[in-house]
């Protein structure tokens, strides 16, 4: 397409148009953009050259869309400006408004300044007709003015004459007129007025010394009561309409009730005198019942249902008692009787049928829901307070009981007897009631301090036992060594046998039901060492006396004659005719440990190494006697009652088989016997035997010896008693131990 044809194709501009660019620079750019968009259509439209032709048809159709949007655009334009110019007009109306409302605002301010300068000359006047107004108001109420003091005098007479209803009204009365003054008069405070305040408030206490009062005016007067208990709550309808309530003297009157009741029974300031707490506390529980039954029958019906008398009677008697034990126990220390008597009244009289729990009583005056009057840092104060100083009074107690009994072992008189022939004393009766009497009486309160009394009286009675058994190891050794011989020291010592016995038979009936199983086991122990002691003591009283006997055995005097066995036979029943004096099982103990001493003392003497056999018929004749000895034994323990199953004495027979053996050779298998009967006996035991023997040679002695070893071991028993390992035996010369044995 060459330039010509392109600048053909160019649109022209209407006659009289220009280029608007500098004005409308978004209107060129959209010339621009259309001019753009007409040369790509004509390019692709007239590319080919026959479609040159229809140009003439394009140009024509163009210049006619042309045409037809001018003049769409024309009605446009005009159309804005016929709305421009109505717009133009009704603002030039309303510019006119404006200027017209503004001159009459001025001519307003104007007038109302001058208003203003007017109205100020008017005040005086103003003034003036507001005198005037209550001037008016005054001369209509000047004759009750004139009357107002008069009437405060009277109200004030009543209220002295306890007529509080009338006294109320008056005040009423006095009030509204009063506020009628006030209203007319525009808050103008008249000085006539001044009195009703301290008049109101005399009568509010007025009301709440009825109030408080109530239990005794219930009984004397009580129309009085009913009259406070109404103006209450008349002026507590009354002023809950004002705001804010300057009085409310049904709080007050509640409040009075409560701080008379507890100022009738709690209001001294004093506590109760040591040792008075229990009268004290028993004139409650006659006072506080009967309180709440005149609550109840005389005191409610003067009152409104919703005053709930008898349920606020028990919660102000309730916390009352409550601060008043508090302070009790924040006071001096209390004592043992006290503070049991106040932990059995809080814990069980209060609330029981006695008191606050009577079937009189109605639900109202249940307090079992309130807190209760003793914590639990209270009761574990009162607990202590009781266990230490009942522990205190009970060790005096059992010292003193001790010091009595052991007071008693140096008298020229043997110790007292039953009924039965038993030594006895009343010294156990007299622990074991001082303990469970303490532990009884705990069983009223509670189980905890039940338990902690149980603990210290086990506790207490271990120390008594330990006291007890020093002072047996006391009066023993003063008795051995001279300083104060006791003309009755075995039949004393008997006697505290037997209340060791009383004291271990009763023990168990300090034990309260759900105690732990264990908790008298250190008791049962101590029981048992002071047992031992005493039979220990005992023996070696015995010992003391046969011990001389037994130094001349063995010997050919003794083999010869039975003559120093009879003598150890007669003193041990001599000695032992005491122990009938003894109840059993101790009785039976103690001949079986005499016998079992018997015994060892014989095989002590035995292994001393004092005799040795010449030739067989000696050894017979030391068979015979082991035999003889050990029958005569039996016989007199058996005599003595004491059963032959328990006795030791048959330890001489084997010993007896041993030394009438006959054939050395065989010796290993009797000594293996021996073993097996008595596992505890040693080398050196055999030694002594075969050394008495006097016939064994080294190999032999060592062929026996080491049966001990090599044959089967004893099997356990634990009934077998210990014998051997109890007797001394001397250490055989070194060519008679087995290389392995102990003496080697």
């Amino acid at each position: 397409m060459d330039s010509a044809t392109k600048d053909e194709m160019q649109p022209s501009l209407p006659p009289g148009s220009s280029c608007p660019g500098s004005e409308w620079p978004e209107q060129e750019r959209a010339e621009q953009l259309a001019r753009g968009a007409a040369l790509k259509w004509a390019s692709g439209v007239f590319y080919r050259p026959e479609q040159l032709a229809r140009l003439g048809q394009y140009r024509s159709r163009e210049v006619q869309r042309t045409c037809s949007l001018e003049a769409r655009i024309k009605s446009v334009v005009q159309s804005y400006l016929d709305g421009v110019k109505t717009g133009v007009w009704q603002l030039a109306q309303a510019f006119e408004a404006v200027q017209g409302a503004r001159e009459a605002l001025g001519q307003a301010h104007g007038l109302l300044q001058g208003m203003a300068e007017t109205t100020q000359t008017l005040k005086p006047l103003r003034e003036q007709v507001a005198q005037h107004k209550q001037l008016r108001v005054l001369s209509q109420l000047l004759p009750r003015l004139w009357a107002v003091p008069a009437a405060v005098a009277h109200t004030q007479t009543l209220i002295d004459g306890h007529r509080l209803l009338e006294a109320y009204a008056c005040l009423r009365e006095l009030e509204h007129l009063q506020e009628e003054t006030w209203a007319s008069l525009e808050g103008l405070e008249l000085p006539v007025f001044e009195g009703l305040g301290p008049l109101a408030e005399a009568l509010g206490r007025a009301v709440e010394a009825a109030a408080g009062a109530a239990g005794q005016l219930a009984r004397e007067d009580p129309a009085l009561l009913v009259a406070a208990v109404r103006v209450a709550e008349v002026d507590a309808g009354y002023m809950a309409s004002l705001e804010p309530a300057p009085r409310d003297w049904g709080q007050r009157c509640l409040q009075a009730l409560q701080e008379g009741l507890e100022r009738t029974h709690f209001g001294t300031p004093l506590l109760p005198e040591p040792g008075a707490l229990a009268e004290w506390l028993e004139a409650l529980r006659v006072a506080l019942p009967a309180e709440l039954a005149i609550a109840e029958a005389l005191v409610a019906p003067c009152c409104p249902p919703h005053y709930k008398v008898v349920q606020l009677w028990a919660h102000t008697l309730h916390s009352g008692l409550r601060r008043f034990l508090q302070q009790l126990l924040e006071g001096p220390g209390l004592g043992a009787a006290d503070a049991f008597t106040l932990l059995h009244w809080a814990l069980h009289v209060y609330l029981g049928p006695e008191m606050m729990g009577s079937l009189e009583l109605g639900p109202e005056a249940d307090v079992s829901q309130l807190e209760p009057l003793l914590t639990l840092e209270n009761i574990e104060q009162l607990e202590v307070t009781f266990v230490t100083q009942i522990q205190a009074n009970v060790t005096q107690w059992l010292q003193r009981a001790l010091d009595g009994e052991v007071a008693e072992w140096n008298r020229e008189q043997e110790p007292g007897t039953d009924s039965s022939g038993f030594y006895h004393s009343p010294m156990p009766a007299i622990v074991l009631q001082i303990l469970e009497e303490n532990i009884r009486v705990t069983s009223l309160v509670s189980e905890s301090l039940q338990q902690r009394v149980h603990g210290m009286a086990l506790s207490e009675l271990g120390i008594f036992l330990r006291s007890f058994s020093d002072a047996l190891i006391r009066f023993s050794r003063d008795h051995t060594s001279g300083e104060a011989t006791a003309p009755h020291y075995v039949p004393y010592l008997l006697a505290t046998l037997n209340h060791q016995s009383a004291l271990s038979s009763s023990v168990s009936g300090l034990q309260p039901d759900g105690a732990a199983s264990g908790a008298l086991a250190p008791v049962e122990i101590a029981l048992d060492e002071l047992q031992r002691r005493i039979c220990r003591l005992v023996l070696e009283a015995l010992l003391a006396e046969l011990q001389p006997l037994f130094a001349a055995l063995p010997s050919r005097r003794w083999l010869s004659s039975p003559e120093l066995l009879d003598d150890v036979c007669e003193r041990t029943a001599r000695f032992c005719q005491e122990f009938r004096r003894v109840r059993n099982p101790a009785a039976q103990l103690l001949l079986a440990e005499a016998e079992r001493m018997v015994v060892l003392q014989y095989l002590s003497a035995l292994m001393q190494g004092r005799l040795v056999c010449r030739g067989a018929h000696e050894r017979t004749q030391v068979a015979e006697r082991l035999q003889h000895d050990a029958a005569q034994l039996r016989e007199l323990f058996l005599g003595l009652g004491l059963e032959e199953s328990v006795q030791c004495a048959p330890v001489l027979l084997a010993l007896r088989d041993l030394l009438n053996l006959s054939d050395p050779m065989l010796l290993g298998l009797e000594v293996a016997g021996l073993r097996q009967k008595f596992p505890d006996v040693s080398e050196d035991h055999i030694s002594a035997l075969l050394d008495l023997r006097g016939d064994v040679s080294r190999e032999q002695r060592l062929a026996a010896l080491s049966s001990l070893q090599a044959g089967p071991q004893p099997s356990p028993s634990a009934g077998r008693r210990a014998l051997f390992s109890l007797v001394p035996a001397p250490t055989p010369a070194l060519s008679s131990c087995l290389p392995s044995g102990p003496c080697a």
